[in-house]
């Protein structure tokens, strides 16, 4: 059995085309999407319109909580951009996703999150450092999951950074990265910290697992038209989310 996993689209439609286009060449019939999916001066109505009746097992991401539930005067542009460009039903679609899920895949115990089990907004695999992101140790990883139990797969998002990460109990941790933001700037105190991919792709996961046990994970990086989509960014005034689109850097 292989599932595909997605995370962090953040309104990039085009990316989400192609990501989707890809899954179903490889004759993948089950997705997961790890949450953040409109937020974004991109196409946040469409990517919706697109997602919802597919009816993909979600979890909120945090800016899928605050375009849905921050009142409007206190959003980020970005969460801004989204909430106005949505429909009532699609703003009550994302304030209504679980903050995590528990699925069972041939056996093998799931759990899907989109930062942290506590905390939408909390970094799991990767801390903020002097301006960069920095991979944290697996004994680290694991004490910010506490007990897990018996799951032997972890899925998360949230840093747009794609890593599978090898617990101490066994279990696996996978981060997909973005499929639609490649790269972004983080100027909370005390360590602003930018995250960057490398390059523009559109990235997702495809895990196959078999006796209940996850044999392969591999990590995808899909073209599009990057281009389109960093004009977009720059027409509705944002030269960062422009440069981050065509780029996968911040600079």
């Amino acid at each position: 059995m292989r599932i595909a996993v997605i995370a962090d689209i953040h309104g990039n439609v085009l990316a989400l085309d192609a990501v989707l286009a890809d899954i179903a060449a490889a004759g993948i019939g089950r997705i997961v999407n790890l949450g953040d999916v409109v937020s974004g001066p991109l196409w946040p109505r469409e990517t919706a319109e697109r997602l919802v009746p597919l009816n993909l097992p979600t979890v909120r991401g945090n800016h899928d909580r605050w375009v849905a539930t921050t009142p409007r005067a206190e959003q980020y542009p970005s969460d801004a951009f989204a909430h106005d460009e949505l429909t009532d039903a699609q703003r009550r679609w994302l304030g209504g996703l679980p903050m995590a899920l528990d699925l069972e895949v041939e056996g093998l115990a799931i759990r899907c999150f989109h930062a942290t089990p506590g905390d939408d907004n909390t970094y799991l695999m990767h801390r903020a450092g002097e301006g960069v992101m920095v991979p944290e140790a697996a004994g680290t990883v694991a004490a910010r999951l506490d007990d897990i139990g018996r799951v032997g797969l972890v899925l998360c998002g949230h840093t747009h950074q794609a890593r599978v990460l090898a617990l101490p109990g066994g279990a696996l941790v996978l981060n997909p990265g973005s499929i639609g933001q490649p790269a972004y700037s983080d100027p909370t105190p005390p360590r602003p910290h930018v995250s960057e991919a490398g390059s523009p792709h559109a990235r997702y996961a495809v895990v196959t697992i078999a006796a209940g046990q996850v044999a392969s994970v591999e990590l995808k990086a899909i073209a599009y038209d990057w281009r389109a989509a960093a004009a977009r960014a720059d027409d509705l005034g944002r030269a960062d989310w422009a440069r981050a689109l065509a780029t996968g850097f911040m600079a």
